[in-house]
């Protein structure tokens, strides 16, 4: 099961949900289904959302087996 902290790191950092679909290059949508669980990210665009908050993968999606 995939564990997201998106919404909450999207917030601390003050960006609108298209903001940081546009520093990611994806649909707001996109980043409002992450957000909800309801999409897993490539490891590319799991890559490119650390790196807009500076922080590890781990951080923001975690994955655990229940």
């Amino acid at each position: 099961m995939l564990q997201v902290k998106l919404k909450e790191f999207r917030v601390l950092k003050g960006l609108s949900q298209q903001e940081l679909a546009e520093l990611v290059n994806v649909r707001r949508e996109t980043i409002g289904h992450l957000e909800r669980g309801e999409y897993n990210p490539s490891l590319k665009l799991a890559f490119d959302i650390a790196k807009v908050f500076s922080v590890p993968i781990e951080k923001i999606f975690t994955y655990t087996d229940e």
